[in-house]
């Protein structure tokens, strides 16, 4: 791409979340760890800097490469980043009095900002930071300012080098949009080329040089990102692309069936094999939820390497890894943002594996990986599926997993989903599923005492998955949906629903 903004990691969990609001002004964005500086800056037209857990005032807390700052490329810092080119060039940084977490709005902007054009005073914007720009030197000017933060924003009076200590990545940030927007367009004069369509003619050029005449096995789910990997994949290799759908027995209800008949309807050659036994024989006693999805994703991939080892030349595994589940894992280009929790095709890989792994989608957000399937031509029926965890159930399943939890929580599931579709709902949410509690309450049917399960129910409102919120349904919703869990799926007693938003909480409770 001729026209594209760096990125440099410095651990935050937003760091994706930042290039994610690029890629929604087709402008094509990289990232790279704070200390891998490529070797040409001027092949970018911009720099945006990211957050970080670390403070400036620790010994070894990351720091900006100062030649950064001699190519007179426009620059974004963001909260950390902010902090740290204020303290490098003699300004102040201090813990702040009062910790700001949260909302907050601007009470003062300079009209005459590029950053801020179109900026109203009370902005919402979203705070997350511990320390605070007490004082900024006399190179640069503040831009805007809330209640509790008097240097919110600031500018470099001789270059195009901007710090704002709020996160306008985040939806919270209600005007974060026009700050990339008045970043990218007007200071770094973008063209916004980057479109569904460019990315696909370039990812299939990229697989066939890639790799020429090997065969490859993908992994379906059934899901949105395995689908839209399988078409492109078809599209770049055709016969050589060999699908598996394995049957982990923690699937929902008639999933296995019902996957496979699909994709025979997309032309695709799927193999399918039944497993669930030896996934639960080896998640037997296993209550960690880490463990289970370092155990799924192992077997996962030695099933696949033992397939492999039946069709001849194959080379390559394909994953419909996304940028979520980077995020959540490891950084995507080895940087150092903070582990939340493995996936099963990031942190669940093997160190030593017989075959190559291929990501097709390695760089997309969920609405991304829809908007390319829509380009692909595939029906809506696959692209709006709900995401489903790669380890299913099995990090639904709070505690040990056996075949009379798995059975009774895709009973559950399945009435709460049917019953979604039946009421419109199911498209207005982003992902919806039940978690069966490793708690027994009591309860009272037909005159008699019980003491059975607890189900919860959540639903999340969400556009990449970085940040949900939970879904607000009618109590008549939620009184119908209650009584038919527990009418109709015996060892249940007791339905709740989780008003969790993300952050702090994450959409799966494992």
């Amino acid at each position: 791409m001729k026209e594209k903004i760096l990125i440099l990691d410095f651990g935050s969990q937003y760091t994706q979340l930042i290039a994610r609001r690029v890629r929604e002004l087709n402008i094509f964005s990289e990232i790279t760890p704070f200390d891998k500086i490529p070797d040409i800056i001027s092949n970018y037209k911009g720099i945006i800097l990211s957050g970080s857990p670390a403070s400036v005032d620790d010994p070894n807390c990351p720091i900006i490469d100062s030649k950064l700052f001699n190519f007179n490329i426009p620059i974004l810092a963001i909260c950390y980043s902010a902090q740290l080119i204020s303290k490098n060039n003699n300004g102040s940084i201090t813990r702040s009095k009062i910790r700001e977490f949260g909302r907050a709005n601007l009470s003062y902007i300079k009209k005459s900002s590029l950053l801020f054009k179109g900026f109203k005073i009370n902005s919402q914007v979203w705070m997350s930071h511990g320390d605070t720009i007490n004082k900024i030197s006399d190179k640069y000017e503040i831009l805007a300012s809330t209640k509790n933060v008097k240097i919110a924003a600031f500018k470099s009076k001789n270059s195009s080098v901007y710090g704002i200590q709020f996160h306008p990545e985040v939806y919270h940030t209600k005007d974060g949009k026009k700050i990339f927007n008045n970043f990218l367009i007007d200071i770094c004069e973008f063209k916004q080329l980057w479109t569904p369509k460019s990315f696909i003619h370039e990812k299939i050029k990229e697989i066939k040089s890639l790799v020429k005449n090997d065969k490859v096995i993908l992994g379906l789910s059934g899901g949105v990102d395995s689908t839209v990997s399988a078409v492109l994949l078809n599209k770049a290799i055709s016969k050589n692309l060999y699908c598996i759908f394995i049957d982990n027995g923690l699937l929902r209800k008639n999933e296995f069936k019902d996957v496979t008949e699909n994709f025979k309807k997309l032309g695709l050659n799927v193999i399918g094999l039944d497993s669930k036994n030896k996934f639960y024989s080896k998640l037997k006693g296993i209550s960690d939820p880490e463990k289970k999805r370092k155990i799924i994703g192992n077997l996962f991939i030695k099933i696949f390497e033992n397939e492999a080892r039946k069709i001849k030349n194959v080379k390559w595994l394909a994953q419909g890894t996304i940028y979520p589940d980077v995020i959540e894992s490891i950084s995507v280009n080895g940087g150092p943002s903070s582990t939340i929790k493995s996936h099963h095709n990031v942190g669940g890989l093997p160190k030593k594996m017989n075959l190559k792994i291929l990501e097709p989608i390695k760089l997309l957000f969920k609405d991304e990986v829809r908007n390319i399937g829509k380009s692909l031509n595939i029906p809506s029926e696959f692209l709006n599926r709900h995401p489903f965890p790669g380890p299913g159930l099995a990090i639904r399943i709070i505690g040990e997993i056996n075949k009379k939890n798995i059975n009774l929580l895709q009973k559950v599931d399945s009435i709460f989903i049917k019953m979604l579709k039946k009421q419109g709902l199911y498209e207005k949410i982003w992902q919806a599923g039940s978690i069966l509690l490793p708690i027994k309450t009591v309860g009272v049917m037909g005159d008699e005492r019980t003491y059975e399960n607890v189900v919860a129910i959540r639903a999340v409102t969400s556009v990449d998955g970085m940040t949900a919120d939970w879904y607000k349904f009618p109590n008549e919703f939620l009184s119908k949906l209650s009584n038919e869990i527990i009418n109709n799926v015996r060892g249940v007693n007791r339905v709740v629903y989780d008003i969790s938003s993300k952050p702090p909480s994450t959409i799966e409770w494992e």
